[in-house]
């Protein structure tokens, strides 16, 4: 078993591998382009076969996109899901269709970024009776910003602050085609009188 040589690992390296299983288990999702995720991202590149036994024994799966530079800890009970509120569930959609939508236009060593407006924008578009309020996608925004979705690039209460949308948002998302994330938004904006809690993380 791997983990039978961690004693071998030096005192900083078993404090980071502690650091980034709490780190995972916490937030589910490792950006490499995001600051306070990168040299955690590359640890777990370094020490996989660590994390992967680690993880095996209390019943979650570790899912490495080198290509996107993105990390997922999957539990493989399907329990710890995230509890989504509509709007969340909404805009997190969103996201990920405005992922799509800009990564046509961007570079391939650059992150999509997008502004505060386009959600508001996209969200508008959808004709919902109750419009989302400023107070609320700021709370929205922060609760992805927690999970290494998105980062923030200044004041997220104006409509022209930029917004990172990293490649963790395909893996919170996980579908084949962009038109099931669209299929996936139509279903929840026509259930407007159903139930309030959808899990998506």
């Amino acid at each position: 078993m791997i983990l039978e040589n961690f004693d071998q690992l030096s005192n900083p390296q078993k404090a980071m591998f502690a650091d980034t299983c709490n780190k995972l288990l916490a937030c589910a999702f490792l950006a490499k382009d995001k600051k306070d995720n990168k040299e955690l991202y590359y640890f777990v590149l370094s020490f996989k076969n660590y994390f992967d036994e680690y993880f095996g024994i209390i019943g979650y799966e570790l899912f490495l996109d080198r290509e996107r530079g993105a990390i997922q800890l999957v539990s493989a009970e399907n329990t710890n899901l995230l509890k989504l509120k509509k709007d969340e569930s909404l805009v997190l959609l969103i996201l990920r269709i405005l992922y799509h939508q800009h990564l046509v236009q961007t570079s391939i060593n650059d992150n999509v970024i997008i502004t505060v407006d386009e959600i508001h924008q996209k969200y508008d578009s959808l004709e919902l009776k109750k419009k989302i309020n400023k107070t609320d996608l700021v709370a929205i925004i922060r609760l992805y910003r927690r999970y290494n979705l998105v980062e923030p690039l200044g004041d997220i209460t104006q409509g022209n602050t930029r917004i990172v949308v990293y490649p963790t948002i395909l893996m919170a998302i996980n579908t084949q085609t962009i038109n099931d994330v669209v299929d996936s938004l139509n279903r929840i904006v026509s259930q407007q009188g159903g139930k309030d809690n959808e899990e998506a993380v």
